[in-house]
């Protein structure tokens, strides 16, 4: 069942959507050469606890960190730890805030220094494919039309969209209903009506869909060894159309962030 939201819900769930951007911009300032995801994780957690807030990720099912954090070829899920950033590498960055009772959920990835430019490319198609979802999130279009958004942009450009993962819906818990693929079918699936509250959130890799468990049981990577990459946006529907409630985009500099369009490789 897909629960609806209240416009009065909907601004409690972009509270904790506005704390998750400012933890993603102080990440993406410390994102640099020499750094360690362990390091990363424990900036969030006093962040997010220094805003009367707890990290949604903590715990839940087990996983041991406050944040996701999944470099390279690995293409979510990442446990926090020893690993240290070097230039040329992407890191995906995913946040989970609950704040009064309501979760707001976002992801980015993030370029260390100068990368090639088979990774600009991707994480330019990456961040547009998930704009060119949101743009479906409007009351009267379907879930179709959103998973569709982004399997065309991405394939146009050559890419691939991972199949055996998906955005959700989200509010009082994480996970929600409804499932949310990264492909499909325009006109498909249920119709999307104000107050529904999704979590889209394209993965994408430079080789094959196909992906493999890591052996800690909770990273995943792309089976190939390809760069993957991870952006996502909690949006609400509304009748004044997407509203989104994990404005990452906003606190960004252009500069800092790669193009909306992908580059050639």
């Amino acid at each position: 069942m897909i629960i609806k939201k209240t416009p009065e819900e909907l601004d409690r769930m972009a509270a904790a959507g506005r704390i998750l951007a400012r933890c993603h911009e102080l990440l993406r300032k410390k994102a640099r050469p020499g750094v360690t995801t362990a390091e990363l994780d424990e900036a969030a957690e006093r962040f997010i606890r220094s805003q009367d807030a707890e990290p949604a990720f903590k715990g839940y099912r087990g996983f041991p960190g406050s944040i996701c954090v999944s470099p390279n070829s690995m293409v979510v899920h990442g446990i926090p730890g020893r690993y240290e950033l070097k230039r040329g590498d992407i890191l995906s960055i995913d946040i989970g805030v609950v704040h009064d009772g309501w979760v707001a959920d976002g992801a980015m990835t993030h370029p260390i220094g100068n990368v090639t430019p088979v990774a600009t490319r991707l994480l330019a198609t990456t961040r547009a494919s998930l704009f060119d979802a949101v743009e479906q999130c409007r009351p009267g279009n379907r879930l179709g039309d959103v998973s569709a958004a982004v399997q065309a942009r991405v394939e146009a450009d050559g890419l691939a969209v991972i199949r055996s993962l998906v955005g959700h819906g989200i509010g009082r818990d994480m996970h929600e209903d409804p499932q949310i693929p990264n492909y499909g079918e325009p006109g498909t699936g249920p119709e999307l009506e104000e107050g529904m509250v999704l979590a889209v959130e394209p993965m994408v890799n430079v080789g094959t869909h196909h992906v493999r468990m890591g052996t800690d049981n909770w990273a995943v990577y792309s089976q190939d060894g390809s760069l993957a990459a991870h952006f996502e946006h909690t949006v609400a529907i509304t009748a004044d159309g997407p509203r989104i409630l994990t404005p990452w985009h906003e606190l960004v500099p252009e500069s800092a962030e790669p193009a909306s369009r992908a580059v050639s490789a």
